[in-house]
C-alpha cells in the first residue's frame, strides 16, 4: 500500500472516532478523558486491521452481515446513557468537577465498559480494512506492510480522537450542559448511520 493510500485510509477510518470523541467529551474527565479515549481508540483501531488480516475473507463473510448492528447497538446504548446522565445531573443542579467523584461513578464514557464499547464500535470498520490490506499486500514487496499500516492507522486515530475530545470540551465550555445532551444525540445518530453504510 502506498503512503498516500495509507494516509487516506487512516484518516477515513478515524473520522468516526473523531466524531464520537467530540460527542462524548462533555461527559468525560477534562484532564484524563481525552487521553483515555485517544489511547483506547488508537489501540483498537490498530488491532482491528491485524485481526481482519488474520481472519481474512473467510471469517469476514460471516461477520459482515451483522457487524453494523453491533456498532449500532453499542452507540445507541451509550448515547442513551449519556442523555439520561445529562438530564439527571441537570435536574440535580449540575455535575461534579474532576476533583469530585471518580470518573466511573460519574458515568464517564472514557472509563470501564463504556470505553470498551465505544472502542469496539469505532473500530469495526477497521476489521474489514485489514482484510483489504492483507489482500493488497500479499506477495507484494512494494509499499507498506500490515504492521506499518496498523501502526499508522492506530496513531492517526489516536491523534484525531484527542483533537475531537478537546473540541468537545471546548463546546462544553461554550454551551454548558447542552453539549452533553447534544453528544448523546450525536452518538445515537452515528449509530443509525452505521446501519446505512453497509
Amino acid at each position: 500500500m502506498s503512503p498516500w493510500a495509507l494516509a487516506v485510509l487512516a484518516v477515513a477510518l478515524a473520522i468516526d472516532a473523531f466524531s464520537v470523541a467530540a460527542a462524548t467529551a462533555p461527559s468525560c474527565s477534562r484532564r484524563w478523558g481525552p487521553l483515555r479515549l485517544a489511547g483506547a481508540f488508537g489501540l483498537f483501531q490498530a488491532l482491528m486491521p491485524v485481526l481482519g488480516a488474520l481472519a481474512s475473507a473467510h471469517l469476514l463473510k460471516y461477520v459482515k452481515d451483522y457487524d453494523h448492528w453491533v456498532a449500532f447497538g453499542l452507540l445507541e446504548i451509550i448515547g442513551i446513557k449519556m442523555l439520561l446522565d445529562a438530564l439527571w445531573l441537570n435536574r440535580r443542579g449540575g455535575g461534579e468537577e474532576d476533583g469530585g467523584a471518580p470518573a466511573a461513578a460519574r458515568g464517564d464514557p472514557s472509563w470501564g465498559w463504556s470505553l470498551l464499547g465505544l472502542s469496539i464500535a469505532t473500530s469495526i470498520d477497521a476489521f474489514g480494512a485489514g482484510v483489504a490490506i492483507q489482500v493488497q499486500t500479499a506477495g507484494s514487496t512494494r509499499g507498506a506492510g500490515l504492521a506499518t499500516c496498523a501502526a499508522a492507522i492506530g496513531l492517526t486515530c489516536a491523534v484525531l480522537t484527542y483533537l475531537g475530545a478537546r473540541l468537545g470540551h471546548a463546546a462544553e465550555r461554550w454551551f454548558g450542559a447542552k453539549a452533553e445532551i447534544a453528544g448523546g444525540l450525536v452518538l445515537m445518530a452515528l449509530g443509525v448511520k452505521m446501519l446505512f453504510t453497509v
